[in-house]
């Protein structure tokens, strides 16, 4: 996330860890896990639904 030039969508993060992304049941985990991390203050959830790093 720190490296990443901006936002990114739960997809990108999901290629990036190496998921199969076009298979939507497999990106569900990893959107509640990155939720709980912004839930947390590790992350920050913007209204359009991708995610940034915390300052």
């Amino acid at each position: 996330m720190r490296q990443a030039a901006g936002s990114l969508a739960t997809r990108q993060i999901g290629e990036v860890l190496g998921l199969d992304t076009g298979i939507r049941g497999k990106l569900e985990p990893l959107r509640g896990k990155l939720t709980k991390l912004a839930d947390r203050s590790w992350l920050h959830k913007r209204p359009d639904g991708k995610f940034t790093a915390r300052p």
